[in-house]
């Protein structure tokens, strides 16, 4: 391509202007780099007129890839996704690049390049759109026309850091221009192409920005989730909360690894160490502790291969069997103190790089790239880079961590507090008030062991507070169990004694059954003193030349000793000081003890809510049974009551019923013979024929039969009454038996039919049977016939509580005719439009024809979804008080689902009245036996 200029400048400098106006809006239109790099290549290739235009951007490792591109007709191969190799733009030109900005514009015909440079390399001034002209190298030409490239137009694309007033700009990529044909470059087309790509650089670097936005969103976004389950105490979610980071750093597992308890919290995917290297646990592996020993609060060590790594070449063997490839250890301190580590697992993936032509790295020096034939090079084993982000985020998520669990140790000693025993440690302290001097001295010991319950803390202050008192150079603790010394304070550079442990042979058992007598043991000088030498040898190693020896018993056991070391020089110990130190060793003892009962009192506490809770637990199933024995003694009083009087009342009944037959007979044979006597005696006696007159003879002759029948009838009735009350009590049936449940029904509805009946208030209630062909069904009777009981006694009631529209005033029963009032009811409530009052009872079989289906509905007014959920718990009712024991429901409950395996459903909303759903099974099923 050259350089050239063109008449009608005026009117071409107007339409480019037009142009790059309409490129940059575009440009300007989306925040989306893809689309906005996507918009510049078409844009510039239409502007330009040529056959391809690009995007060329550089990768970290050097090389670049076209990301984006527009190709006229495909005139030229696409190379879009490709990449090249880092030799293919050599340094010096990407540092002119960067420099001056300089454009190149290469003319392959006539073998010349143009540089036309934006600012002087010397002044850094912005230069006018000049160019000079050069011989382009041979492998340049040689490349571009392995391209099929004539003419070519290079142009730089920087960006800077737009939070960095003071950042130098960085080489982003490249605008690149080829064409098939040679062709002219304006110096206006050179002019608007740079503020082209001046546009593409502010808008790379707003969308970095905006990247950066986005990332520091998400991470503030995690911190605050993290954050949530970490210090929602007392229940610390840190389970939850490695999940979440986990699936924040994009892992395939991870763990969590607290170094105080030793607990372990772990997610997906786990490395598991060979038996040979000890210990199963990664975190407790002599290398993997060494290593977070060297470990700084604050670092964070991240690998994208961990199998690269010295320092775990040994752990390496416990991911061999994972996909894990990337590793990021997260060393979690508090105020320098380790309390534990958190890891993240990444998975190792398989890449593929599109190049342009496959390259040689030894010939790549000396020939041109000639052909640009597509090349998939694979790797395997990668895995992404930890990111800068990322390692922040770690970090930060350290500190939450290290916080939340430093907290939740400290939440947990707190409960340890019991200010109970505080009236205890006012009362000792009482006793210990011999003096003024003795006073105040208790009086800072014991106010330290008031702000505490924790032991060492206490011991502490203790050694604290008695060396300046005493101004002795070692003030120390040594407790028996450990046969070592647990706490000391030291004035000078005197060696520590802490953790040392003495000889055995240097306390035999007399000096423990003294101590354990209340001896104390003063020395003054310890050259001089009359001891053993093990125990002179011993005192010496550690630079003592007098000290004073206090025990601390609680009760009759020696817990240990209160020791205050002289090392400077001999020393004659005070009664005062001796009895201030005994005091500090009752103290002690008695902070030892205050740490004993605050355990034991919390022990009891606990086991005091059990037992408490267990005796509410039983109280309430010891009422619940009672209540349920009653009222099973009340329906089994209520079955005998019934069996009784329907045996009284059968024995009359079947005498009436049995004569009925013979006296309606010898009626008959009377009739029959007053009939002859008329026949052959028209005219009988006038006393006679008065008394027929009287009696209406003709009329008692016709009714005398219906009275005999109407005895039969009503005989008929008690007999069918007392039936139904022998099936339902069914005292003989307590086992089961195969029955058939629609007698049961019947039998129900026939003891409630007085209740069914209309009155004055409320219209008789209507009763719809729709019986299907059901065989007989194995079951409890007795107690299916109590279930059928409660149910249509809770229909009943909650149709005589229900639609107000049902019942009439008494205006209205006094208007109309003399017909019956229930017939006047049904006839108002007909002319309204009401629905009459209704149970509808339903069965039939399961398709499987395995279980019986029993529906009981009523249209009452329902009921809501709160009493729904409530309507089978036991002595829950919602009828007034006296007139239910909400246990009705509760026991059919239990009938149904308990004694016959079945399922009893209640199915109801406001205003659509209430449908109870029975299953049970048509044959029992067999019980399991354990």
């Amino acid at each position: 391509m050259t350089f050239t200029k063109k008449p009608n400048e005026l009117e071409q400098s107007l339409v480019q202007k037009s142009l790059l106006h309409r490129m940059i809006k575009q440009i300007r239109r989306s925040l989306d780099l893809q689309e906005i790099l996507t918009t510049t290549v078409s844009q510039v290739r239409l502007f330009l007129d040529v056959d391809r235009v690009k995007v060329y951007r550089f990768n970290a490792s050097g090389s670049g890839e076209v990301v984006a591109e527009s190709i006229h007709e495909q005139r030229l191969p696409s190379l879009l996704g490709l990449n090249f190799p880092v030799d293919d733009i050599p340094e010096a030109a990407r540092q002119m690049f960067v420099l001056v900005g300089q454009r190149s514009i290469v003319d392959v015909p006539n073998g010349k390049i143009g540089l036309s440079p934006v600012k002087s390399i010397e002044s850094g001034k912005h230069l006018e759109s000049n160019i000079y002209y050069r011989q382009v190298d041979s492998c340049h030409i040689q490349y571009l026309k392995a391209m099929g490239v004539q003419s070519s137009l290079v142009m730089p694309i920087l960006h800077s850091d737009l939070q960095e007033q003071s950042a130098k700009p960085k080489l982003w990529g490249l605008l690149v221009a080829h064409h098939s044909e040679p062709r002219e470059i304006l110096k206006r087309e050179l002019k608007i192409l740079q503020e082209v790509t001046d546009e593409v650089g502010i808008a790379i670097a707003q969308s970095n920005l905006l990247t950066q936005a986005h990332a520091k969103q998400e991470r503030e976004a995690t911190i605050n989730r993290v954050t949530t389950l970490l210090h929602k105490l007392p229940t610390i979610q840190l389970q939850r909360a490695l999940e979440q980071v986990i699936t924040a750093f994009g892992g395939i597992g991870g763990r969590l690894y607290i170094e105080q308890n030793r607990e372990l919290y772990t997610w997906g995917d786990q490395p598991k160490l060979p038996y040979q290297l000890d210990n199963s646990i990664i975190e407790q592996h002599l290398v993997w502790q060494d290593w977070m020993a060297e470990c700084k609060p604050g670092n964070v060590w991240a690998s994208h291969d961990l199998y690269k790594e010295p320092r775990l070449r040994v752990l390496a063997l416990g991911f061999l069997s994972t996909k894990i490839r990337g590793l990021m250890v997260i060393p979690l301190h508090y105020r320098e103190k380790f309390i534990g580590v958190l890891s993240i697992f990444r998975s190792e993936f398989e890449t593929e790089v599109l190049w342009a032509g496959r390259c040689e790295e030894n010939r790549r020096q000396v020939l041109p790239q000639l052909s640009f034939e597509l090349w998939r090079e694979q790797k395997k084993g990668q895995s992404s880079e930890w990111k800068p982000e990322e390692i922040l985020l770690a970090q930060a998520l350290s500190e939450h961590f290290s916080m939340a669990i430093e907290q939740h140790q400290m939440y947990k000693n707190v409960q340890m507090l019991n200010v109970n025993l505080e009236l205890k440690v006012q009362d000792k302290t009482a006793e210990l008030e011999k003096s003024l001097l003795l006073a105040k001295v208790l009086k800072q010991v014991t106010e330290h062991i008031r702000r505490t319950l924790d032991l060492q803390i206490t011991l502490q202050s203790i050694v604290q507070e008695v060396r300046p008192l005493l101004n002795s150079d070692r003030v120390l603790i040594f407790q028996m169990k450990t046969k070592s010394v647990i706490v000391e304070k030291i004035n000078g550079n005197w060696q520590s004694a802490l953790g040392l442990n003495a000889p055995p042979e240097c306390f035999p058992d007399e000096y423990i059954r003294l101590y354990c007598q209340g001896r104390i043991k003063a020395i003054n000088n310890v050259s001089t003193a009359a001891l053993s030498d093990c125990y002179r040898e011993f005192l010496q190693s550690l630079q003592v030349q007098a000290n004073l020896i206090v025990p601390i018993n609680i009760g009759m056991e020696l817990w240990g000793l209160l020791i205050a070391h002289e090392c400077n020089a001999p020393r004659n110990w005070q009664d005062a000081e001796i009895d201030l130190l005994q005091q500090l060793g009752d103290q002690a003892a008695i902070a030892i003890q205050q740490a004993q009962l605050y355990e034991q009192t919390c022990n009891a506490e606990t086991e005091s809510r059990n037992q408490a809770a267990q005796l509410e637990h039983s109280l309430h199933q010891l009422k619940e049974t009672q209540t349920k024995l009653i009222q099973i003694e009340k329906m089994s009083g209520l079955g005998q009551l019934v069996a009784g009087v329907a045996h009284e009342i059968n024995n009359p009944v079947n005498f009436i019923y049995g004569n009925l037959c013979h006296a309606s007979d010898y009626a008959e044979q009377l009739l029959e013979i007053l009939r002859l006597y008329q026949l052959h005696y028209a005219h009988p006696h006038s006393e006679i024929s008065t008394a027929i007159k009287a009696m209406d003879f003709d009329f008692l002759l016709e009714d005398f039969p219906k009275i005999i029948t109407s005895m039969q009838v009503g005989t008929d009735r008690i007999r069918s009454i007392v039936l139904s009350l022998r099936n339902f009590s069914r005292l003989d049936e307590a086992e089961n038996k195969r029955v058939d449940l629609h007698e049961g029904i019947d039998s129900t509805l026939l003891i409630l039919e007085h209740r069914l009946k209309g009155n004055a208030e409320f219209p008789r209630i209507e009763v719809i049977k729709d019986y299907g062909n059901i065989p007989l069904v194995e079951c409890y009777a007795g107690q299916m016939n109590q279930v059928f009981m409660n149910i249509l006694s809770n229909a009943i009631d909650a149709l005589g509580m229900g639609n107000g529209e049902w019942g009439m005033g008494n205006e209205e029963m006094r208007t109309g005719d003399k017909r019956d009032n229930q017939y006047n009811r049904w006839l108002i409530l007909r002319e309204r439009s009401v629905e009459v009052p209704t149970i509808h009872i339903s069965t039939k079989l399961s398709l499987d024809k395995s279980r019986l289906l029993i529906q009981i509905k009523d249209n009452g007014s329902g009921i809501t979804e709160e009493v729904k959920k409530r309507i089978f718990d036991p002595f829950y009712t919602t009828k007034p008080v006296g007139k239910g024991t909400g246990l009705g429901l509760s026991i059919s409950y239990q009938i149904i689902v308990e004694k016959h395996g079945g399922i009893m459903e209640c199915i109801s909303e406001p205003g659509k009245g209430t449908e109870f759903w029975i299953e049970i099974p048509i044959k029992p099923l067999a019980k399991k036996v354990n």
